[in-house]
């Protein structure tokens, strides 16, 4: 995985200080995304890595995002590996 450069996440509600970009973070909601609708392991792992890398690549030119930025962004990239898991990372909020 790339490593980003540091970039502020402004949180979406904005009633919580804004944050450096964690990849880490989400991968561990793709790939949750993805088991979540039954992938296999070792294709949730491999689709996470690599709409994180897609999202870091997008990060690079940005010095801060909101966090809706992150989740639509990673959303587009991890519906073209995956649309139900896709659906389910879109509307996790509303289905929690």
């Amino acid at each position: 995985m790339n490593e980003p450069k540091a970039i502020d996440i402004i949180k979406q509600s904005g009633k919580r200080a804004s944050e450096n970009f964690a990849p880490e973070k989400l991968h561990h909601s793709v790939r949750a995304a993805c088991l979540s609708v039954r992938s296999p392991e070792g294709e949730a792992e491999t689709i996470a890595h690599s709409v994180t890398n897609a999202v870091v690549i997008w990060l690079d030119t940005k010095p801060e995002v909101t966090s809706g930025d992150v989740r639509r962004i990673a959303a587009l990239h991890l519906k073209k590996f995956h649309p139900e898991a896709a659906y389910f990372y879109e509307h996790h909020g509303d289905i929690i």
